[in-house]
């Protein structure tokens, strides 16, 4: 600001007009530092004003006892729902939300010494999530990926395979039970709707199935299915592992995924149209276009640049709709791992971090702008973001592998609405 006076007055011929220039200057100075003296009075968090508190769950509170557990239904008391993959709010009133099946139903155990494993060592530790329903040799199924899924217990004792795919209202009531497709699915990584498509069918990504799946919004009919089912491979009809969907008005893009290092891009009717990406070197790829692990892909629908989460080398990479590079940044070192981002009305992109436990939010140029989260089992705490969606009220929703869970967060009376996640872009059904 000082810089611009002086420049102001050495350019002037004139002293009058100097004076004017620097009135208008210093008027645009004073009123720049009460912009500033109001952020420091109001402070940096979610609620201006704020008096007390951490902004453990930012600019919202968790709706708890949402959603309505398995075990309410019937014959299934003794379970509940497995790792949550994904949750996609088509409304207000209707939220899918997708499970790797089912786990026991049972309370946190008491703790246990157990010498055996080494000495002064003990489980459950206190504070910290005590089941991960995700990984180990007693989470949620599948398997191996090529072979039977045995190593993760006895069927009917330490998993079922049921309830893949429920949808709820807005008090968590399960309202749809999609179990008809149960055994179809091996291991559903993502579900959504194409915001362009009146007729909101709903896509499912399976990653161990290498295909993406297409049903009719009531679920009552498969209608498509890309990629060979079972088979892999990198060419124009099949996937390796494939793990998000994002779409713009003319096409939709398949991150694959997990084994390719690729983005597919097809049109709305599933006709493919091109890919791009390289095998990379993790963890500490740079060259552009070089991917490992690309698990999460979004679209900025005013610009149409999709923006790729190369998870393994823990940054975005940019690219226009047709694969051209444009532009990356870094999410950060080690233990960075961001599972997936969303791109939403505010063009704010949010990413869920698994290791950090904290949801981020970025402008589209890569710098940081707010993040929140805190890791737990308890309601409102998070363990292993999956998959995020918010509705048309700025509800906000999020899927756990860790917890094995999925939940609700209602926005906070007075937030700040640059802290929320970014209602959807667009709806044809709205």
């Amino acid at each position: 600001m000082f810089n611009n006076i002086r420049t102001v007055i050495t350019k002037s011929n004139s002293s009058r007009v100097a004076i004017i220039m620097l009135g208008a200057l210093l008027s645009a100075c004073e009123q720049e530092m009460t912009q500033v003296a109001e952020v420091v009075d109001s402070g940096f968090t979610a609620i201006p004003g704020q008096k007390g508190g951490q902004d453990m769950f930012g600019p919202y509170e968790v709706a708890e006892g949402w959603p309505q557990d398995l075990a309410e239904l019937p014959d299934h008391e003794g379970w509940t729902y497995g790792a949550g993959q994904s949750i996609f709010a088509e409304s207000p009133d209707r939220i899918f939300i997708l499970h790797r099946g089912e786990l026991p139903n049972i309370e946190r155990p008491p703790a246990t010494v157990y010498p055996e494993a080494g000495p002064a060592l003990s489980f459950p530790v206190a504070q910290v999530p005590w089941r991960n329903a995700s990984v180990g040799p007693r989470a949620s199924l599948p398997g191996a990926l090529d072979g039977d899924d045995t190593d993760r217990g006895e069927h009917g004792v330490d998993h079922r395979w049921e309830h893949c795919l429920v949808v709820v209202d807005r008090d968590g009531n399960i309202i749809e039970e999609w179990t008809q497709w149960d055994e179809l699915f091996r291991r559903p990584h993502y579900v959504t709707i194409n915001p362009y498509d009146p007729e909101k069918h709903v896509w499912v990504v399976d990653d161990f199935r290498h295909a993406v799946f297409k049903f009719t919004n009531d679920g009552s009919e498969l209608v498509q299915t890309i990629g060979t089912p079972n088979v892999s491979g990198d060419d124009e009809t099949h996937f390796f592992r494939p793990t998000f969907l994002a779409f713009l008005p003319d096409a939709m893009f398949v991150a694959d995924g997990y084994a390719n290092t690729r983005v597919v891009k097809f049109d709305h009717d599933g006709n493919y149209l091109t890919a791009w990406g390289e095998r990379g070197n993790p963890p500490n790829e740079t060259r552009p276009n070089f991917m490992n692990n690309v698990h999460g892909v979004a679209v900025d629908a005013e610009t149409q640049r999709v923006f790729v989460n190369d998870r393994a080398n823990n940054r975005v990479q940019v690219f226009s709709d047709d694969g051209e590079y444009l532009d990356e940044w870094s999410f950060g070192p080690e233990p960075t791992d961001i599972h997936l981002f969303y791109i939403g009305a505010d063009r704010v992109l949010w990413a869920a971090d698994r290791a950090t436990t904290k949801i981020l939010g970025y402008d589209l140029d890569g710098n940081f702008l707010y993040s929140w989260g805190v890791l737990g089992d308890f309601p409102g705490a998070q363990w292993g973001v999956h998959g995020l969606s918010v509705d048309q009220e700025g509800n906000f929703y999020v899927a756990e592998v860790g917890n094995g869970r999925v939940q609700k967060y209602r926005p906070r009376a007075g937030a700040r609405p640059e802290t929320m996640v970014g209602k959807p872009v667009y709806a044809a059904w709205n």
